[in-house]
């Protein structure tokens, strides 16, 4: 077995990198520079959304204890390693509340049960998640619902420090719904606000937003469609825009994404900004497709966000088999693939949480993450959600670790954010005459890695191991290998130069 070492805290992987038994008794090894070449690791986005809102993953009821919502939440973040996905997308902010120690918006009701009640013992749960995730090499990208103010399905008390009760002026109800008005100037300088704070203070590694701008159509109790309640705003700002009230609308939204998305490089370049749109931007692009058109009732022109770069990845949630005709989940895959000229990345949904109901097998995913793959050179993919791969159910998540990640895989880098590269790290190997050899390395002096590409050859084979940027050393099996590299990884997802050593005897 392979163990690598996190400060002091020995963390043992099971079926990793440099497999076999540690003799307990070898001769001494010795090991010096190679001019051999390891092979790049595979990259691909492998992600899973961690739902907060209705407590639909995390946590699993409101009220559990701090100690109960910890071990939840590692048992799926553990589950995702042995998937070997590499991000986890972790919703903080479902309605306008917050899933961490905010400063603007109160403590969300699906943590402690009421909203503005603090977790007792007090813990930040995103602080620990980041923390956590970090920990096992994953990223960790924060999620947050942009305009949703209260959800349909909310029943703790509204906080008075909630924005519906602190500034009513830019809330409007719509169905069941509290809905923050994209109209308003205000609600976009509000949100941004929420989106930075947690920039500046967290250490996440993506900000993303879904499919939720202005809110899906709702019908009234007549059954006929209620148009979204923004009389005011259009009066106070549309009139004078010389817009259409739809082009209007968009504009709205369109104004936010590009804020958000040059704001958040502002403070932090490295800081990953993904957006997941409803899948079909407009019905009949491209023909055959027919379905709820995002442009039209959401006001979400996803398509101008890609074509303009405003965004570093897209995550088109393209929940529908491959073969219905006008759903096709690879005709809409080429087609989003086909509006991308400033080359971001295109990482669709998959309804993972469709299988085992008619029409949807585990080999339905497998297929969609193949067809990924034959298209994209940078290619991944985000699973509705962590709880359809952590229940066992139906044996997608087997499949998938079988099958589509039986290697582990970088997360790809987005060259047009960071250019630079990390530095030599230096790597150590010991002689050992009473056991196997350790392989210790540490980033160039003042500089921080986040992730280490461990390699080894043995009879002619590369094996790869992607370990946790804090990880200091790995003890290699017995035989111990030919041939070992280590390559460090920056927070851009760039590689540094590999040191790689070959065995003397």
């Amino acid at each position: 077995m392979f163990t690598h070492h996190v400060g002091n805290r020995l963390l043992l992987l099971a079926g990793l990198l440099f497999a076999g038994a540690v003799a307990s008794s070898a001769p001494a090894v010795s090991y010096g520079p190679s001019v051999q070449v390891p092979p790049a690791p595979l990259r691909e986005f492998r992600g899973a959304w961690v739902a907060s809102v209705g407590n639909i993953n995390w946590p699993s009821k409101p009220g559990l204890s701090t100690a109960t919502q910890k071990a939840e939440l590692l048992a799926l973040l553990d589950h995702a390693v042995r998937l070997r996905l590499n991000a986890i997308i972790f919703q903080v902010r479902p309605s306008c509340d917050a899933l961490y120690d905010s400063r603007l918006e109160p403590w969300s009701e699906y943590i402690t049960g009421t909203m503005g009640q603090r977790p007792q013992p007090f813990y930040d749960p995103l602080e620990f998640a980041i923390a956590e995730a970090h920990r096992r090499g994953l990223e960790l990208h924060a999620w947050f619902n942009p305009y949703r103010a209260r959800y349909r399905s909310a029943i703790s008390p509204i906080s008075t420090s909630h924005i519906s009760k602190t500034r009513p002026q830019l809330v409007r109800t719509y169905g069941q719904h509290l809905w923050l008005d994209p109209g308003e100037p205000a609600v976009r300088d509000y949100s941004l606000a929420v989106v930075l704070d947690v920039v500046r203070r967290y250490d996440i590694d993506g900000v993303h937003f879904d499919d939720y701008f202005y809110p899906y159509p709702e019908k009234d109790a007549s059954g006929a469609p209620m148009d979204f309640p923004d009389s005011t705003s259009w009066r106070k700002y549309g009139g004078k825009s010389g817009l259409s009230r739809e082009d209007w609308r968009r504009e709205n939204v369109n104004t936010f994404i590009q804020r958000a998305y040059a704001s958040v490089h502002g403070i932090k370049p490295r800081v990953k900004f993904g957006l997941s749109p409803f899948g079909i931007w407009h019905s009949g692009n491209p023909a055959p497709i027919r379905g709820l058109d995002a442009y039209d009732q959401l006001y979400a022109d996803a398509r101008k966000w890609l074509v303009n770069g405003w965004l570093d990845y897209c995550a088109p949630q393209l929940y529908w088999p491959i073969a219905p005709r006008e759903t096709s989940f690879t005709t809409l895959l080429d087609w989003w693939l086909a509006q991308n000229p400033t080359g971001r990345h295109v990482w669709p949904g998959l309804n993972s949480a469709k299988v085992g109901t008619p029409g949807w097998n585990p080999s339905e995913i497998v297929n969609q993450i193949q067809f990924i793959r034959s298209r994209e050179r940078t290619p991944g993919q985000i699973h509705w959600s962590m709880g359809s791969l952590a229940s066992g159910d139906h044996g997608l998540g087997a499949l998938l670790a079988q099958q589509c990640y039986a290697q582990p895989a970088l997360v790809p880098a987005c060259p047009w954010l960071g250019a630079s590269h990390p530095g030599k790290p230096t790597v150590s190997l010991s002689d050992a005459s009473a056991g196997s050899p350790r392989l210790t390395f540490k980033p160039a002096p003042g500089e921080r890695v986040a992730r280490w590409v461990l390699q080894a050859k043995s009879r002619d084979r590369w094996t790869t191991q992607i370990v946790a940027g804090a990880s200091t050393s790995a003890t290699l099996g017995d035989p111990p290998p030919e041939v070992v590299a280590v390559t460090p990884i920056d927070r851009f997802g760039n590689p540094g130069p590999a040191v790689v050593l070959e065995r003397r005897n």
